[in-house]
Parts: structure tokens; sequence; C-alpha cells
């Protein structure tokens, strides 16, 4: 048994190749490598790859030299491609994976040492968890190129600073993981900056949206044709078996598609979940935990009423927690309170990503290995007005500590079918409880809201935590159930 340790490898498809297994001979797919990780029990790995039509394939695992499970398959005749789903492994190796292809007389054989059985989790979203890539054209069945191949860390391939090799949020995501589960974590970077969720997305879900049929405009640092980035960069992965996801986009839809997002997004969790699951033969699962980050903030000079905080609570459905009914097994970590003023890669990279993904680790026990633990900041319960003493009452789910009494809160105020957001001071507080003056709004409330604005506050010093886990509240709006009389319908956008 090796010591528990963690390797990783970038994924990167640089090429058109449309018909990638005409003249490849024998060979694994791509990213079936030295080094690897593969998907640990109850789930079987998948290993496959492309071979002579109608030849014999013998997968065999091996430990110490000694063969300790074989699985036999053919080449299949159109796709020149030939899978097999191994039984479930418990954590750990080294092992070797041998193919043997047999044509006749003729025996080939492929191998791959220094194989580990863990938990695998695939990192793809935009800039904040970059790699550069080029375009494809249509769903790729392998990818065209991997940049660096399954690797163990080094300081050379963590990167130094400029979108190079692997993720921060990726490699300090799985560091926490591994350092609670003590077994190999594989991890794979499939990103690319400057790039809306059309791109990620397949042609089925952007239907399922209603997504208009034009291309964008002043999208220039990635590509931003429909589904390409689906079709190079995630498809071709579909048959590996993999833990879970985890996600960081949303930035490049602030002004392009912005009001279909809460739509997008939970269509291409589905729709990821859907495909990898079948193309895993269902060792994936179907419902596979999905993790994202929340947009941080951004110093853009624009109007509280900009794209980032509605973005941020379309990335929940509109709930603006989760899990919720549409997104299901999904975690998320609120960042905005990360913010960075000085990053030297623009206030839209903050640079704290050791917190982000120390909060994203904390969804992912709860949700994908299900530990009995805080995940996410408080978020009132029940609001109650009391319009006798002009006070808006928030009760909270969990337990609340108010750092600061910032002008974060903010009530809609109607009068004659026009709304206005006014300020909400805190007036008072205990353990689970807040009171809002409202006492400004002389005419109909309507909503209340929190944090509903590009930069809501400095670095961690956000008005709520959770107090044992130090997790910011998420942003919300919400209507006033019990307005006082002359309601008017209307919520202040």
């Amino acid at each position: 048994m090796v010591a528990p340790g963690f390797v990783f490898g970038l994924v990167l498809s640089l090429l058109l190749r449309a018909h990638a297994s005409a003249d490849v001979g024998f060979r694994f797919a791509s990213y079936i490598d030295n080094y690897m990780v593969l998907q640990k029990e109850p789930a079987g790995a998948v290993i496959w790859g492309y071979g002579v039509s109608g030849a014999t394939v013998t997968v065999t695992l091996c430990r110490d030299q000694e063969a300790i499970m074989k699985k036999v398959t053919s080449v299949k005749v159109h796709s020149n491609s030939w899978m097999v789903v191994l039984d479930p492994v418990k954590p750990g190796g080294p092992y070797e994976v041998m193919a043997q292809q047999t044509v006749g007389r003729k025996n080939f054989t492929l191998r791959v040492h220094d194989v580990l059985f863990g938990d695998v989790w695939l990192c793809s979203g935009q800039s904040n968890m970059q790699m550069t890539v080029s375009q494809a054209q249509q769903e790729l069945e392998d990818l065209a190129k991997v940049d660096l191949q399954w690797s163990k860390p080094t300081s050379e391939n963590l990167g130094h600073g400029n979108f190079t090799y692997m993720s921060a949020v990726c490699w300090l995501f799985g560091r926490y993981l591994h350092d609670t589960l003590q077994y190999p974590v594989g991890l794979l970077s499939s990103s690319w900056g400057g790039t809306p969720i059309e791109a990620w997305s397949s042609g089925r879900s952007l239907k399922a949206c209603g997504v208009p049929r034009f291309m964008p405009s002043d999208l220039e640092t990635g590509p931003s044709e429909y589904s390409v980035l689906w079709n190079a960069m995630i498809h071709p992965l579909c048959n590996m078996t993999l833990k879970g996801v985890i996600w960081y986009q949303g930035e490049s839809n602030m002004n392009f598609n912005r009001d279909l997002y809460n739509c997008t997004f939970p269509a291409l969790i589905e729709d990821w979940r859907q495909t990898f699951h079948s193309g895993s033969q269902g060792q994936t699962e179907r419902l596979f935990p999905f993790g994202f980050v929340q947009l941080s903030s951004y110093l853009s000079g624009a109007t509280p009423d900009d794209g980032f905080p509605q973005i941020r609570w379309h990335q929940t459905a509109d709930f603006g927690y989760v899990p919720n009914p549409r997104m299901p097994n999904t975690f998320m970590a609120v960042a905005m309170d990360l913010c960075d003023r000085n990053s030297p890669f623009g206030s839209i990279h903050p640079r704290d990503k050791q917190t982000v993904a120390y909060r994203l680790h904390l969804g992912a026990r709860a949700v994908a290995y299900g530990e009995k633990l805080i995940f996410q900041g408080p978020l009132p319960q029940k609001i109650e007005l009391l319009g006798d003493k002009g006070m808006l009452n928030l009760t909270y789910s969990q337990p609340i500590q108010v750092q600061r009494h910032d002008k974060i809160f903010e009530i809609s105020c109607c009068s004659d079918h026009q709304c206005k957001w006014l300020p909400a001071p805190m007036e008072t507080f205990s353990t689970q409880t807040l009171a809002l003056n409202v006492k400004s709004c002389h005419d109909t409330l309507v909503a209340v809201r929190y944090a509903w604005t590009t930069w809501p506050c400095e670095y961690k010093q956000c008005p709520l935590y959770q107090p044992t886990s130090t997790l910011p509240a998420p942003p919300f709006t919400a209507f006033i159930t019990n307005p006082i009389p002359g309601y008017c319908g209307k919520v202040a956008k």
C-alpha cells in the first residue's frame, strides 16, 4: 500500500480531429496514462481505447506482477473503440493496467503503471479555474491532445501565477479532500478563461432553455461559440468514472443571456450528469455531486443593480441556497467576501483561492461524503413585518454572528406601481434573529434583499457569518409575505 497521495492531470483539447480513431491503431484513450487515478469502489472504473475492428482485447489489472482481475471485450466494428468496466477496487495502489489486443495470431500489448484508485473529480469553468485550449466544432469521442498527462504535484506543474497548468481551486480542493479522506484523489482540470456557460453546454441543454440562436459579440477573451468547449473538452471525458465535479464560472454571463442563467446552469448540471452516467456504463452516479463557486466581487464601477448579484442568485436557480429542488445533490462556496482590490490579475480574479477551496471541500464532505457538518452560511427561514413597530424581523435557520452594521440590507418600497430600494439599517439582533428598521418606507413594503451588489463588503468583513464555521451568509432576495395594505405587486429590479 502506497502512502496516501494524489495526482492530477490537465486535460486540454487543442485541435479538431473529427475521426480520431481512423488511423490510431491500438491505444488507450488519451487521458489513460501512468500515474492516473481511477475511481474507487463502489463504482467500477472504465478502461477504454481504440483498436482494430473485430479484434479481441483483454484488460488485466496487476498488483506486484500478479494478475488480480481480467476483462475481455472486442473492438467495435464502426467506431474502432473498445471498453471494459473493472470490478470495484478499494482505494490505494499502485497497480498496473495492461491491455492486450489479439488479431489472428498477433498480440499487441499496452501498459500503464503506478495507477492508484481513489476519488476522481473534474474541475471546470472559466478564468478563475482556467487553462488554455483551442476550439473544436463537433462532439469528440476522445481528446485531441492532453497538455499535461497525469502527474504528481510539483512546483513546476502547479504553475507560476500566469494561468499556467494546474488550477489553484482544483488543486487546493483536492488537497483538502485528501487530508480528510486519507486516500488518493485524482483531479482533472478542463477550463478556459472568458467563456460563457453556453460554450460548455450541449445543444440539448441550450435548446431546453430556449437560448436564442445568436452569438455573443463582446466576448473576446475566450471561445464563445455554443457547445464548442462541451464538444472538445467535456464530452471526450464522458466514459470516465467520476466521483463529482466542481465548477467556477459565470462572470462571462453577466451581460450575456444573464436572465437565462437560472435555467442554463441547472440544465448543464443535469445534462453532464446524464452524459457521464451513460458514458461510464452507469458507473458514474446519475446524480453525482456537483459543487460550484458563487461569484466573488468585482470593481466594475457599475450600479448596485448590475449583473453580478443577479448571476449569483441565478447560480442557485433563484433559491438562494443549494441543494434545492431544481439542483439536487449540489453544494456552493460563497465567495462574495473574498474580494481582492489589488489583484495583479484584476479584481475579477481574487487571489484567495485557498478559502474558496476550503469552503468547497466542506460542501463536498457534506453532500458527497455524508458528513454531518455546517457547509453553508445562514439564511432567513422566516421574515415577518411588524408594521406597527416599523420593523422587519428575520429569523435565521442557524446561529448568526453580526460582525458589522453596514447598510447591506435593502427593502423594496412601492407606491403607485413604482418601486425603489431603500437602505434598511440593522436595529437589534440575537442568536438567530435580526430586526431591520424599515420606517424609511412610507408606502408598501414588498421585498427585502441582502448583499445585492457587486462589491458587498471588504475582505472577510461582511456583516453576517455563521459563528462556528465562519461561513458568510449568502446573498438573498425575498418577497414579504405579509405586506401592509396597498401591496402593489411590483418589485424593484
